[in-house]
């Protein structure tokens, strides 16, 4: 069979607010760009909706349909087969796609930690839950708890209210010395501040978290521990998270160097490769702001709009220092990552118990003695969980990175017959 490639100046990854400002960017001096996204429209997690009643938003999706931009949605990256070429693969076709600079903007994913009954119909992760419900879920009139840690929480509970939901509690892990001290230093990011304010709930408890989801088929009810003590709630939903993981699946099989869990970037976004630059929660987690302007940057860099790049720095460590002082106020307590029993499922996928993964050395262990990460999910949901519970090193993924048909891995072999 023949493969088709494509080709083009700047590949982006992710249209979130990091990647449609690396677009936009970049946009106003690159020949080609081709911005892709494994769902089907722009806007990533945040803004799957699509854009806000605002000319600044509008704007920000527009620039999918400049005349130097492809839009390719729905599109999954298979596997990279050089230092500048991907594979790819839609629900239709597959390519092979050739670029001079590569920007990754891979965004986040929710960090789930196993505790007993986290598996019971009912409970989802918090961003989990707004996703649903921006894609239509009713909860009109069904009891909701709402725990874990960080802004998301909150977010997440005023959305679920104008869904109709009827909101028990928003439990949030850190102590309230932590939740009032990021609080206080709200006025230096007003628009942080006002959104604080807005949100804002009196089903808000600080020092407080998930200890059991009960139930027999459905959930039924939580037990939760606030400071010293517990209580149990009867509720039709439960939303826990603790927090976003930068997604690093692709910089770190295309060999990016990492640490702390994230894309190392230079002052200009570059990362440790050459060809590839980096913005947003993919280095790190600093919110939509942070990553407007990090992907600003990068397609600045990328385009060679030096100068235009370096305008954005003093903007950029303003926001850096929102991230450092949310990283730090809203850190998991201990007891949080000693909610989970021996017998409680680690890995959902393939019905591992905690105590098969505890017990392994590092992550290549736990999958060879238990098939941990090797399910449907392909370890995105415990393979983040156990470096934070263990603290273990994250290992590059093989290709391919998603499922994928046999026919696109075999366009590896065959040469291509046209360009784009």
């Amino acid at each position: 069979m023949n493969a088709q490639r494509l080709s083009c100046q700047i590949l982006i990854v992710g249209s979130g607010p990091a990647g449609l400002a690396a677009a936009r960017a970049a946009s106003h001096s690159a020949r080609s760009i081709v911005l892709i996204d494994d769902n089907p429209r722009p806007g990533g997690q945040i803004w799957r909706q699509g854009p806000t009643p605002s000319p600044a938003a509008a704007e920000r999706f527009q620039v999918v349909q400049h005349p130097a931009v492809r839009y390719l949605g729905a599109t999954r990256v298979i596997a990279a087969l050089g230092p500048h070429r991907l594979l790819l693969e839609d629900a239709r076709q597959a390519w092979q796609l050739d670029f001079e600079q590569l920007i990754l903007c891979c965004g986040a994913q929710e960090l789930l930690l196993p505790f007993p009954g986290w598996t019971l119909p009912g409970v989802t992760g918090a961003g989990g839950l707004q996703a649903l419900l921006k894609n239509g879920l009713s909860l009109r009139g069904k009891t909701l708890v709402i725990a874990g840690s960080g802004p998301l929480l909150l977010a997440t509970a005023a959305t679920a209210c104008q869904a109709g939901a009827r909101l028990l509690r928003v439990l949030e892990q850190a102590p309230a010395t932590a939740v009032l001290g990021f609080a206080s230093q709200l006025w230096r990011w007003p628009s942080k501040l006002a959104q604080a304010v807005q949100l804002l709930t009196p089903a808000y408890r600080c020092n407080a978290h998930v200890v059991e989801a009960l139930g027999d088929q459905q959930l039924q009810r939580v037990r939760i521990r606030q400071g010293r003590h517990l209580a149990e709630l009867a509720c039709d939903y439960l939303a826990c998270g603790f927090g976003l993981v930068p997604n690093t699946r692709l910089a770190s099989h295309l060999g990016c160097r990492l640490e702390q869990g994230a894309i190392v970037v230079d002052p200009q976004q570059r990362s440790s490769l050459p060809q590839v630059l980096a913005a947003g929660e993919c280095t790190g987690i600093g919110g939509s702001e942070l990553a407007l302007i990090e992907g600003e940057i990068a397609g600045c860099v990328a385009s060679g709009q030096s100068a235009r790049a370096a305008t954005l720095i003093d903007r950029r460590r303003h926001w850096q220092d929102f991230a450092a002082r949310l990283q730090r106020h809203f850190a998991l307590q201990p007891q949080i990552l000693q909610l989970a029993r021996p017998d409680t499922l680690f890995c959902r996928c393939e019905d591992v118990p905690y105590a098969a993964v505890a017990g392994a050395a590092d992550w290549n262990s736990a999958k060879l003695h238990s098939r941990c990460g090797m399910g449907a999910c392909q370890g995105r949901v415990c393979a983040s969980a156990a470096r934070r519970l263990f603290d273990w090193p994250e290992v590059a993924p093989r290709s391919p990175l998603v499922p994928a048909r046999v026919a696109t891995l075999m366009l590896d072999a065959c040469p291509p017959h046209a360009a784009d």
